[in-house]
């Protein structure tokens, strides 16, 4: 049996682990399973058994709880990459962009055979013969409008060149593209004002000058009640993709409430075509924590956690950074600014799962445990978070705006946008514009069009617009060519319904679920018409396979097998079922799970598949295969024109059954 005592542990290992381990309560020592794996990664390059005794010793666990989190986490890796690590976006934009030719390419000059099918599920990392390169497709890293993006190391590479990747396989590459600035006329800069500021740095004297940690100092002024019937007034919903009211949240936190209350910041930004947080975490990360320490006043909450998705490892740094800034100005800590508050705030990361942006799931993994949702009721945050203990768990975009919320008091804050979607919201465009990128508007100020055409510069010569995904890739696509009919509110308090086109349809939470899909995240992903929709389906099909935690049946078996027959449908295997298949094995998912990962992964299938069925049927002509369902043939699908009837020794009446399957 390995052991911790066959490796020798370095001296600056132990103590980066000891100090790990005391930003948990001595009691919940397991929080630390993540934070110790990452650090015995960082030294020695992947989990040997050692680590998994090592940690399990150090934490007082057994082995198999270790293990069970390494097996989960794709960051985790049980074998040595190569010294150069090369890690290529695949999820939907950056395919778009190249990202698979990207592969393609940097594995002929490397030399790698990268795994296929199967395989590649439980082995995706290829290594070079001399081990001194290392390619692995990954999800969304969240950087869509600078697509195909890749990470080699810990750097991200933006724009890259498919035909042109002689820097990432020596010292160069693409860093980090310019920023916009100055803002499009139709913006409204308020969480993004500093986004791309010429002269703006991260530190905590720029942030000063600039009036910083005022909101707070007033905060600390005014009883919690009062706080938070700012937030409520403000109509503030929260911005990380369920839209929920932020101060009905709050308010279900009692104000005598004995245990203790916690404060979790998700910044686990995972949902393809997002990137709003990406730069809110790298450019002003001093706004978020003085957004959180309000939070935290008003709460109740002496402890904070900020949840940061572990391919931010840049945006962690800065994080850490401005933390120890904030408390050597005793913005945090004991007694802060003397008004006999104490709050702490720590860095957690995460480790490449999809569902730990569900709350439930964050929370289980910020225990040291599998990213498993749990199920609502009992198990709401609110009541039983952390460690069972009322907790809050609000999204990078929505801490934020509780700051202008203070300055600008919670009515005129809800003067911003529309009613029941007021104040502003960033917008991520991405895919087949041309000036893809961030933008921050009034909620419902401004329509589909304006943002496609005006703000992100319209399609590329000579392409029309055929699709757009309005809240990332979970939500449902709307055809170019749709009518919508939309109920407006008129000022005497009528109301009268409209049909508009997808040009006309305002950005707000209420205007697109009325159209049929939802603002989700605030990922806009713009298709034209040279894009194959079976393709795009099955791209988004992957990712959901791929990032279902497999907790509930209907999503980890239906999400695999709707990827399984588009896969089969793009490789001309389509049989004359495959749409209709599709739609029922979506339709058997959605509110059938623990949690909204569900929905997640069948609207885009049913969505796809209802508004698009010319391409699907003309992805789909074979003849339905005796007598396995077409999953279990996908080769002879794919070669053979029809799969002929086989005889059997005995009839066990499959000839009766037709095409309906029955006897």
């Amino acid at each position: 049996m390995a052991d911790a005592a066959r490796i020798q542990i370095p001296t600056e290992l132990e103590r980066a682990a000891d100090a790990a381990i005391a930003r948990y309560p001595s009691d919940h020592r397991r929080s630390a399973v993540m934070p110790l794996l990452h650090l015995w990664q960082e030294h020695f390059g992947f989990i040997s058994d050692e680590a998994t005794f090592w940690i399990a010793e150090k934490l007082q666990l057994q082995p198999i709880n270790v293990l069970e989190v390494v097996t989960f986490y794709p960051m985790f890796r049980q074998h040595p990459a190569g010294k150069r690590h090369i890690r290529i976006c695949r999820t939907v934009s950056c395919a778009m962009a190249g990202s698979l030719e990207l592969m393609e390419n940097l594995c002929t000059r490397l030399g790698i055979r990268r795994p296929t099918g199967g395989e590649e599920m439980h082995n995706p990392i290829a290594v070079t013969a001399d081990e001194a390169y290392s390619v692995e497709f990954v999800e969304c890293l969240a950087s869509c409008h600078t697509a195909p993006v890749c990470m080699v190391g810990e750097e991200l590479h933006e724009r890259v060149d498919p035909n042109s990747i002689g820097n990432l396989v020596t010292h160069g590459g693409w860093k980090a593209a310019a920023l916009s600035w100055p803002p499009h006329p139709l913006e409204h800069r308020l969480v993004y004002k500093n986004i791309g500021r010429p002269g703006w740095t991260t530190d905590i004297d720029c942030y000063l000058r600039d009036g910083g940690y005022e909101q707070l100092k007033q905060a600390l002024t005014l009883s919690r009640d009062d706080i938070v019937n700012k937030v409520k007034n403000s109509g503030l919903r929260g911005r990380g993709g369920a839209g929920f009211s932020c101060g009905l949240k709050w308010s279900f936190i009692k104000p005598d409430e004995k245990r203790p209350v916690y404060l979790i910041c998700n910044a686990d930004e995972s949902e393809p075509g997002t990137f709003k947080d990406r730069y809110i975490l790298h450019q002003d990360p001093h706004q978020l924590l003085e957004g959180m320490l309000i939070s935290c006043y008003a709460l109740g909450a002496h402890t904070a956690y900020i949840y940061i998705r572990g391919e931010f490892p840049e945006g962690a740094k800065i994080l850490e950074h401005a933390i120890e800034e904030a408390r050597q100005r005793n913005f945090l800590g004991k007694n802060i600014l003397g008004s006999g508050f104490d709050v702490e705030f720590y860095i957690h990361r995460g480790a490449g799962a999809y569902i730990c942006g569900e709350e439930t799931g964050l929370i289980e993994s910020l225990e040291g445990k599998r990213g498993y949702p749990r199920i609502k009721p009992p198990y709401f945050p609110a009541v039983l978070g952390l460690y069972m203990c009322p907790t809050i768990v609000n999204n990078v975009e929505t801490l934020c705006n509780i700051k202008h919320i203070i300055a600008m008091g919670g009515a005129e804050y809800a003067r911003l946008g529309r009613p029941n979607n007021t104040g502003t919201r960033v917008l991520c465009v991405s895919g087949d514009v041309q000036r893809p990128g961030f933008f921050e508007v009034e909620v419902g100020a401004v329509t589909m069009g304006q943002l496609i055409y005006e703000i992100a510069g319209g399609l590329r010569p000579g392409r029309k617009l055929k699709a757009v995904i309005p809240g990332g890739s979970s939500a449902k696509v709307l055809r170019a060519d749709e009518r919508f009919k939309l109920k407006e509110r008129q000022a005497d308090g009528s109301t009268i319904e409209r049909e508009i086109s997808i040009d006309d349809i305002p950005m707000d939470f209420d205007s697109l679920a009325a159209a049929g899909s939802m603002a989700g995240s605030g990922g806009v992903i713009v298709l034209d018409d040279s894009r194959d929709m079976v393709w795009a389906l099955n791209n988004i099909n992957k990712f959901y396979a791929h990032e279902s935690c497999g907790q509930c049946t209907p999503c980890r078996e239906g999400s695999l097998w709707m990827q399984k027959i588009t896969d089969r449908m793009l490789r001309g295997g389509g049989v004359v079922e495959d749409p209709k298949t599709l739609k029922t094995i979506g339709d058997n998912i959605a509110g059938r799970t623990i949690c909204a990962f569900g929905e997640a992964c069948a609207w885009p299938t049913q969505s796809f598949v209802e508004k698009f069925p010319g391409e699907f049927a003309a992805r789909a002509q074979k003849p339905v295969p005796p007598p396995l369902p077409p999953e279990y043939t996908p080769e002879e699908l794919i070669e053979e024109q029809s799969i002929p009837t086989v005889p059997m020794a005995r009839d066990p009446g499959w000839e009766k059954a037709g095409a309906k399957g029955t006897i």
